[in-house]
């Protein structure tokens, strides 16, 4: 049996990273991925699909130094499910991507450029030059 996800998409905000009570550390991140199609009238529209995604112990360490928002990543996991009860005593559902490795990727950083350098907001949503990989 396989139970294998591999996903390539942009974070919507920084990962959420704490250590829990035994000293372990878990990251939270929300991952897009978009999709994009022709409607019946022929215009493009894109569909945004939004995916939760853990990160255990030295990898939550590492997403929280190498992670940003807007950062474009690799990640391969596996799909989980888990249930808990709120303060009202509803049980609660989840589906998550708990990674078992990810990968910063470069974005390609095409539009309008100024003196050799991409618009602000494409330098926001791609990975800095310095990183290494």
């Amino acid at each position: 049996m396989v139970n294998k996800v591999t996903l390539i998409g942009r974070l919507g905000k920084d990962p959420e990273v704490r250590t829990l009570e035994t000293g372990t550390n878990i990251a939270k991140l929300s991952l897009a991925t978009d999709e994009s199609y022709k409607d019946k009238n022929g215009e493009w529209q894109t569909l945004t699909e939004w995916h939760n995604v853990i990160m255990w112990r030295d990898m939550a360490e590492r997403a929280e130094k190498m992670l940003k928002k807007g950062y474009l990543v690799y990640i391969e996991g596996k799909l989980t499910n888990r249930s808990w009860e709120d303060e009202h005593g509803n049980k609660k559902y989840i589906t998550e991507i708990r990674a078992n490795t990810f990968r910063l990727l470069r974005s390609e950083m095409n539009g309008d450029k100024k003196n050799g350098q991409a618009s602000t907001a494409k330098q926001k949503a791609a990975a800095p030059d310095d990183l290494p990989f």
